[in-house]
């Protein structure tokens, strides 16, 4: 497999900048996630790795070697995209076996043969193996489209919202696959998404990317518990982490709605008076009768287990609240919160740096 390292990659289109500064390290054998929304620079980040595009700066190294003069086939990366890049006149073993019989990388017919039958039972498709692609699901499809890319053994694969495609339940049932596979393997994973949970429930690392900027790199419960700033707080977590605006007074948070709540200890960093913003996750913040915080229902989402209730302060701000399932309530209905003190993250009101990275 294969260790990657971008080193102050930048990237731009005419007068557009894709990426600036951008510097990665993905260790070997890492599921590394790319986590951003449409236009952050995740694609373009995978194309300059597959030498589909060139930076306009920095340097691209695999293995510690600058990779800048090599061709696609001399870098060894297999490229998953979402649209499934399949031949629909060849059955699935000819898609499967179609990488194999380059000129420069020939490979025995013993050996193809061997590989296509491993592959095809890892993804569970031996029974789809002399059937057109033109006749399989979606979800199928996407299988083939991996085994095309195992199959090669490459050093390092790259994925792109391979599963965005795909329902719900289907993506579901692929992310505990492909992560599963991933560790078999013991691959160098490179996989871009918008999807958060995608990124929680698959990456050894995640880093997350805005605007061509990374913001922040670490593992999914340093992103979701630490986040650098009020962007990937809110980037990351379903839902998001509620942020209300603020000061400290007297060692408690004292909102801008006027209502006060308790903060625990390690907060000594912030100064009384200082504009704040006080994160909170939704499991963080609790529905209580003597609680100092006084709200009304605005909406409840029923998920089975357990109930979002969204609740609307006396100015209109809207925080959000994960609770029991059985929890009875009514829209409209006026009820008293607070939160866990001990999980409150500080963020500077003006720049909306969190004071544990502030200098």
């Amino acid at each position: 497999m294969a260790h990657i390292e971008l080193k102050g990659i930048t990237k731009t289109f005419g007068n557009h900048v894709a990426l600036k500064d951008l510097n990665i390290e993905i260790a070997d054998g890492e599921f590394f996630v790319l986590l951003g929304q449409t236009g952050a620079g995740k694609t373009t980040t995978l194309r300059l790795i597959a030498a589909l595009e060139k930076p306009t700066a920095g340097q691209i190294l695999i293995d510690g070697q600058d990779v800048a003069d090599w061709g696609a086939a001399e870098r060894d990366v297999a490229l998953v995209l979402q649209q499934y890049s399949l031949y629909p006149r060849y059955t699935v073993r000819e898609n499967l076996e179609f990488p194999l019989k380059p000129r420069i990388r020939r490979v025995e017919p013993a050996e193809i043969k061997e590989r296509v039958d491993r592959v095809a039972k890892t993804l569970r498709i031996e029974h789809l193996l002399d059937r057109k692609t033109d006749r399989l699901s979606g979800g199928e499809m996407q299988r083939v489209s991996i085994g095309r890319a195992i199959v090669r053994k490459p050093r390092v694969f790259l994925m792109d919202e391979p599963l965005s495609a795909l329902d719900a339940k289907l993506r579901e049932a692929l992310r505990t696959e492909l992560k599963n596979l991933q560790m078999n393997l013991g691959a160098t994973f490179l996989f871009v998404t918008h999807d958060q949970i995608e990124a929680m429930s698959m990456g050894d690392k995640i880093g997350v990317l805005n605007n061509g900027h990374l913001v922040q790199t670490g593992t999914p419960h340093e992103i979701y518990n630490k986040p650098v700033n009020t962007f990937v707080a809110r980037a990351v977590g379903s839902p998001p982490m509620n942020l209300i605006d603020g000061t400290l007074e007297g060692g408690e948070a004292v909102a801008t709605e006027g209502y006060r709540l308790p903060l625990g200890q390690g907060h000594g960093i912030a100064t009384d008076g200082r504009p704040l913003t006080f994160g909170i996750r939704p499991e963080d913040l609790f529905l209580d009768s003597g609680a100092p915080g006084e709200a009304r229902v605005h909406d409840v989402e029923n998920h089975g287990v357990e109930k979002i209730v969204t609740l609307r302060t006396g100015n209109g701000e809207l925080l959000q609240a994960t609770v029991p399932a059985r929890t009875e309530l009514e829209i409209d209905e006026s009820v008293r919160f607070s939160w866990n003190p001990e999980k409150v993250v500080l963020f500077d009101g003006n720049s909306g740096v969190s004071l544990r990275y502030a200098s």
